[in-house]
């Protein structure tokens, strides 16, 4: 098997596929900053420069041990470690909607923005956790940690949303979508989200929306912390973070280890994963730096409590390197280089599906972006780019059943992509700002795919309130798994027509007490769905429609309380009969029609934190291949964490999730967990 590619078979491959029919391109910040800036310009360039070199303070670390402390021990936090949200509003900035950065209260997309702060807060170790807080986004796992994690945006496939990882495009292996079971948020600074279609900036899989993830980028002296907890299900958890500059040069780094074995048998996860960011800036003006990433998974796939499998396991060891540039040249006119090659390796040993049998598989990809932001007045900002990617994907199944007739033992998938893209901003008066975009993507496959974007937003200083809509098309190509398993290597792109339109109201926003509330109406129109006919070859058939409400607040009325809420309303249907795997008129499958999230976390004392947060999930279907889909029970868990800072340099945590002991499960037949407490502490210098 050395020297040629080979396949594989997901998860979703082995349980039902999320969808119907079947079953992330951002940059660093880069802004043209005009020569004769406005008061306004300047305020934001000073943001800017807060967001990207925050202070942070280091303190000591190794330890080894850490014993599972009772189940509520509590968090530690700086003094005052959750801003004000008048200063947090006045500096921060979003990137993803527009592809620089942008004032967060006047992005003309739908964007949510999860902080470290939010990260550490709550312990949440996962990012798929840290997305379940979010308006608009259905998180579902198949079961436990390690298992096949989706997220649907507005009711799409999990494959219709973007994830990248500091600018670069991260979807994975057969099917196209992202499986969050293994991204951790070791070094994470910030996730940004946004929500409608992206494709004119991002390309292929931004039909529903973006998640960026954004590493740290060390500042100011070296630290370390780490880190070590156990506790639940024979749990145990090791992770260890520094950052900091030395000269001219920057570092980040940030490594875990996970340890678990969940609760049914055969239900072990084992997790490695490593992320570094290294840069040198000879000059204020360039940087020249590399993101590598590592990750190293093992898990046993127990199946369905219905049928299951008590010695089937899965590995995926993944790797990614990507050198970057990014070059100001002058005031008006900056450059980004990304150049980034990825490798993903899995092992599905033994099989027991009863068809393939164990395989061996590996998905390899390069990738080229080029990003140039030419700023010719202050009033207009023209952002345009080049984007190239190769994909080679395949997998060897020696022992694959010929029951149904010839079946190949080695499958396989080239594809190639080449775009360009351009994006006019305009700022024509004070406040208002109006976005328009286009872009071509070219595959070898099946050709050109055009997209479009309209945007806009306007903040009215005196109410403080902002308004924004947006118009956009957006498109999915087909997956490797759509063309091999299904036979069909002629299947066209999804397409999608979305719009949305909010509000965002700030009361009191220049200190305590603040409140942020927002609320967005979104409606997509998907066209070309791909789905099975009957004899299970892949087609383009069938069409859907979802729409819905997005609503998010955020209080703090004190200096150290904050209460965050979200809820979202999605009415979600299949519009088209041609697609039998399910009858026109159903309700797209496990997608909730209403989902709540609420949350509180104070500071006592400066030392203590604690946080609660709950979420309620109702109106679930499961997929009933042929037929109408069936009901599935509604949720609701309760979470609870805290932590003490005993000294400058030792904390301790702990932390309960599901404080109710929920029975549930997201997807039908592979039970979460119940009550688990978990316990740790925290070395800094």
């Amino acid at each position: 098997m050395q020297n040629r590619p080979f396949w594989f078979v997901p998860r979703s491959a082995r349980v039902p596929c999320v969808g119907f029919g079947v079953a992330p391109k951002q940059s660093f910040p880069i802004a043209g900053i005009a020569c004769n800036r406005t008061a306004q310009e300047k305020k934001f360039a000073t943001a800017r420069r807060a967001r990207q070199h925050p202070r942070r303070v280091r303190f000591p670390i190794p330890l080894a041990a850490l014993l599972a402390f009772a189940p509520l021990v509590c968090l530690a936090q700086q003094p005052s470690p959750t801003p004000s949200p008048g200063e947090a509003e006045a500096e921060q900035v979003v990137v993803s909607a527009t592809r620089f950065d942008i004032p967060l209260d006047q992005s003309p997309a739908s964007v949510s923005v999860i902080s470290s702060e939010d990260i550490e807060q709550k312990q949440i170790e996962r990012v798929s956790d840290a997305l379940r807080e979010v308006p608009g986004l259905s998180v579902v796992q198949t079961g436990t940690a390690g298992q096949l994690t989706s997220v649907f945006t507005r009711g799409l496939r999990s494959e219709h949303t973007q994830v990248l990882l500091d600018g670069i495009p991260i979807n994975q292996g057969l099917q196209g979508a992202f499986n969050f079971a293994d991204l951790t948020t070791d070094d994470i600074e910030r996730v940004e989200i946004v929500r409608g279609p992206q494709s004119t900036l991002y390309g292929p899989r931004a039909l529903a929306g973006v998640i960026q993830i954004f590493t740290k980028q060390g500042t100011g002296t070296p630290g370390i912390t780490a880190s070590a907890e156990g506790g639940s299900y024979d749990t145990f958890r090791e992770s260890l973070q520094s950052d900091g500059k030395i000269d001219n040069f920057d570092y980040s780094i940030g490594a875990s280890r996970l340890d678990t074995d969940n609760a049914r048998p055969n239900n072990n996860y084992r997790n490695s994963a490593a992320v570094a960011d290294i840069g040198w800036s000879p000059n204020d003006q360039l940087r020249i730096g590399s993101l590598f990433t590592y990750s190293l998974s093992d898990t046993g796939n127990p199946n369905t409590i219905f049928d299951p499998r008590p010695i089937d396991h899965f590995l995926t060891e993944r790797w990614l390197i990507g050198p970057h540039i990014d070059w100001q040249a002058t005031d008006w006119w900056e450059h980004k280089l990304i150049f980034d090659y990825d490798h993903e390796r899995q092992v599905n040993n033994p099989n027991e599906d009863g068809f393939l049998g164990p395989t061996r598989a590996l998905f390899v990809r390069t990738q080229i972006d080029y990003q140039n932001d030419l700023r010719p007045t202050s009033w207009l900002t023209l952002t345009s780019g080049f984007f190239y990617s190769e994909v080679e994907a395949g997998e060897e199944r020696p022992f694959v059943t010929q029951a149904f007739g010839p079946q190949p033992t080695f499958v396989s998938d080239h594809t190639e992509e080449v775009a360009g893209f351009l994006q006019a901003t305009v700022t024509p008066i004070h406040n208002l700002i109006f976005v328009a975009g286009g872009r071509i993507d070219h595959f070898n496959q099946f050709g050109d795919v055009w997209t479009y974007r309209l945007a806009g937003s306007y903040k009215i200083d005196k109410t403080n309130t902002t308004v924004h809509s947006s118009i956009a098309t957006g498109f999915s190509p087909p997956s490797s798994q759509d063309k091999i398993f299904g036979n069909n290597f002629g299947l066209k792109p999804e397409h999608d027509l979305g719009w949305d339109i909010g509000i965002e109201q700030r009361l009191w926003s220049s200190g305590s007490p603040s409140v942020t509330i927002g609320l967005t109406y979104f409606h997509n129109d998907l066209s070309n769905v791909i789905g099975f006919n009957g004899l299970f070859q892949t087609l383009n058939l069938g069409a859907a429609e979802t729409q819905g409400l997005e609503a998010e607040l955020r209080a703090q009325p004190i200096t150290d309380l904050l209460f965050t809420a979200s809820y979202t309303y999605l009415d979600a249907e299949k519009t088209s009969s041609a697609d039998i795997s399910q009858p026109q008129g159903a309700r797209l499958p496990r997608r909730p029609r209403n989902e709540v999230y609420v949350s509180a976390s104070y500071l006592w004392w400066k030392k203590l934190r604690t946080t609660a947060e709950a979420k309620f999930v109702n109106a679930r279907e499961e997929l009933n291949f042929g037929g109408p889909n069936f009901d599935i029970e509604d949720y609701s868990f309760v979470n609870i964490a805290a932590e003490y800072e005993i000294n400058p340099h030792l904390s301790i945590f702990g932390r309960i999730d599901n404080l109710t002991n929920e029975h549930y499960a997201e997807v039908f037949g592979f039970p979460a967990l119940g009550r688990a407490a978990y316990g740790g502490m925290k070395l800094r210098f």
